[in-house]
Protein backbone atom coordinates (compact mmCIF):
# COMPACT_ATOMS: atom_id res chain seq x y z
CA UNK A 1 0.00 0.00 0.00
CA UNK A 2 1.40 3.08 -0.96
CA UNK A 3 1.79 5.97 1.95
CA UNK A 4 -0.53 9.06 1.24
CA UNK A 5 1.95 12.59 0.63
CA UNK A 6 2.54 14.40 3.11
CA UNK A 7 3.68 18.31 3.67
CA UNK A 8 6.46 18.68 6.83
CA UNK A 9 7.62 22.50 7.28
CA UNK A 10 11.03 23.19 8.19
CA UNK A 11 12.00 25.87 10.01
CA UNK A 12 14.16 24.90 12.60
CA UNK A 13 15.23 27.65 15.34
CA UNK A 14 18.55 26.20 16.25
CA UNK A 15 21.64 28.13 14.40
CA UNK A 16 19.81 29.60 11.54
CA UNK A 17 17.71 32.73 11.57
CA UNK A 18 14.14 32.85 11.51
CA UNK A 19 12.09 33.18 8.84
CA UNK A 20 11.96 37.05 7.81
CA UNK A 21 8.66 38.40 8.58
CA UNK A 22 7.37 34.60 9.67
CA UNK A 23 5.55 34.66 6.76
CA UNK A 24 7.34 31.63 5.21
CA UNK A 25 9.06 28.39 5.89
CA UNK A 26 12.81 27.57 5.56
CA UNK A 27 12.03 24.33 4.20
CA UNK A 28 9.35 22.13 3.15
CA UNK A 29 9.74 18.18 2.87
CA UNK A 30 7.70 16.62 0.65
CA UNK A 31 6.85 13.03 1.61
CA UNK A 32 5.27 10.05 -0.56
CA UNK A 33 4.70 12.49 -3.82
CA UNK A 34 3.42 10.56 -6.95
CA UNK A 35 2.99 13.99 -9.08
CA UNK A 36 4.55 17.26 -9.11
CA UNK A 37 3.27 20.11 -10.89
CA UNK A 38 5.46 23.03 -12.46
CA UNK A 39 4.21 26.27 -13.39
CA UNK A 40 5.35 29.03 -15.63
CA UNK A 41 5.93 32.92 -14.32
CA UNK A 42 1.77 33.74 -14.10
CA UNK A 43 0.89 37.26 -14.59
CA UNK A 44 -2.17 39.41 -13.11
CA UNK A 45 -3.69 39.21 -17.01
CA UNK A 46 -7.74 38.29 -17.47
CA UNK A 47 -8.71 35.73 -19.92
CA UNK A 48 -8.25 38.20 -22.81
CA UNK A 49 -4.61 38.92 -21.64
CA UNK A 50 -5.82 42.32 -19.84
CA UNK A 51 -3.69 43.24 -16.94
CA UNK A 52 -5.36 44.13 -13.75
CA UNK A 53 -5.54 48.27 -13.03
CA UNK A 54 -3.09 48.14 -9.55
CA UNK A 55 -1.09 45.28 -7.54
CA UNK A 56 -3.94 44.03 -5.88
CA UNK A 57 -5.92 43.71 -8.63
CA UNK A 58 -2.90 41.96 -10.28
CA UNK A 59 -2.05 39.43 -7.57
CA UNK A 60 -5.79 38.36 -7.34
CA UNK A 61 -5.37 37.87 -11.04
CA UNK A 62 -2.57 35.44 -10.17
CA UNK A 63 -3.78 33.79 -7.82
CA UNK A 64 -7.01 32.73 -9.55
CA UNK A 65 -5.17 31.92 -12.73
CA UNK A 66 -2.66 29.79 -10.54
CA UNK A 67 -5.75 27.84 -9.18
CA UNK A 68 -7.15 27.41 -12.77
CA UNK A 69 -3.83 25.84 -13.37
CA UNK A 70 -3.32 23.41 -10.40
CA UNK A 71 -7.69 22.66 -11.13
CA UNK A 72 -6.34 21.04 -14.49
CA UNK A 73 -4.22 18.82 -12.86
CA UNK A 74 -6.62 17.99 -10.59
CA UNK A 75 -4.73 19.64 -7.68
CA UNK A 76 -5.52 22.91 -4.93
CA UNK A 77 -3.48 25.74 -3.59
CA UNK A 78 -3.38 23.19 -0.66
CA UNK A 79 -0.81 21.35 -2.84
CA UNK A 80 1.45 23.73 -3.18
CA UNK A 81 5.07 23.12 -1.85
CA UNK A 82 7.25 26.74 -3.33
CA UNK A 83 6.35 30.14 -4.45
CA UNK A 84 8.54 32.22 -6.27
CA UNK A 85 7.50 35.64 -6.78
CA UNK A 86 8.41 38.50 -9.16
CA UNK A 87 7.46 42.30 -8.32
CA UNK A 88 8.32 45.05 -10.22
CA UNK A 89 8.66 47.59 -7.33
CA UNK A 90 9.53 46.78 -3.58
CA UNK A 91 6.53 48.48 -2.17
CA UNK A 92 4.35 46.03 -3.79
CA UNK A 93 6.00 43.62 -1.16
CA UNK A 94 2.85 43.75 1.43
CA UNK A 95 -0.06 43.11 -0.64
CA UNK A 96 1.94 40.34 -2.58
CA UNK A 97 2.72 38.43 0.40
CA UNK A 98 -0.58 38.98 2.02
CA UNK A 99 -2.15 37.57 -0.95
CA UNK A 100 -0.12 34.62 -0.92
CA UNK A 101 -0.49 33.93 2.90
CA UNK A 102 -4.49 34.45 2.28
CA UNK A 103 -3.93 31.83 -0.90
CA UNK A 104 -2.87 29.66 0.92
CA UNK A 105 -5.04 29.53 3.94
CA UNK A 106 -2.33 30.64 6.55
CA UNK A 107 -0.02 27.28 5.42
CA UNK A 108 4.14 28.16 5.22
CA UNK A 109 5.47 27.24 2.64
CA UNK A 110 9.43 28.15 0.85
CA UNK A 111 8.84 31.17 -0.78
CA UNK A 112 11.37 33.56 -2.32
CA UNK A 113 9.91 37.31 -3.66
CA UNK A 114 12.68 39.27 -5.80
CA UNK A 115 12.42 42.63 -7.01
CA UNK A 116 12.96 42.15 -10.82
CA UNK A 117 12.39 44.76 -14.26
CA UNK A 118 9.29 43.01 -15.85
CA UNK A 119 8.86 42.52 -19.79
CA UNK A 120 5.53 45.36 -19.93
CA UNK A 121 5.83 48.14 -17.58
CA UNK A 122 1.83 47.06 -16.69
CA UNK A 123 2.57 43.41 -15.59
CA UNK A 124 3.76 44.17 -11.72
CA UNK A 125 3.77 40.52 -10.30
CA UNK A 126 4.45 37.32 -11.78
CA UNK A 127 4.43 34.29 -9.50
CA UNK A 128 4.96 30.61 -9.95
CA UNK A 129 4.57 27.71 -8.05
CA UNK A 130 5.41 24.10 -7.58
CA UNK A 131 2.73 21.64 -6.26
CA UNK A 132 2.77 17.92 -5.50
CA UNK A 133 -0.15 15.38 -4.85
Amino acid sequence: MVSAMEIVEHSPSDGIYAPVGGEYAHAAEVRNPTRFLYTSGTMGLDPEGVAGQDIKAQIGLVWDNLRRLLAAADMTVDNVVRVVQYIRDVDYDEPVSRARVDALGGRLVPTIMMCAQTLVPEWLVEVEIIAAA
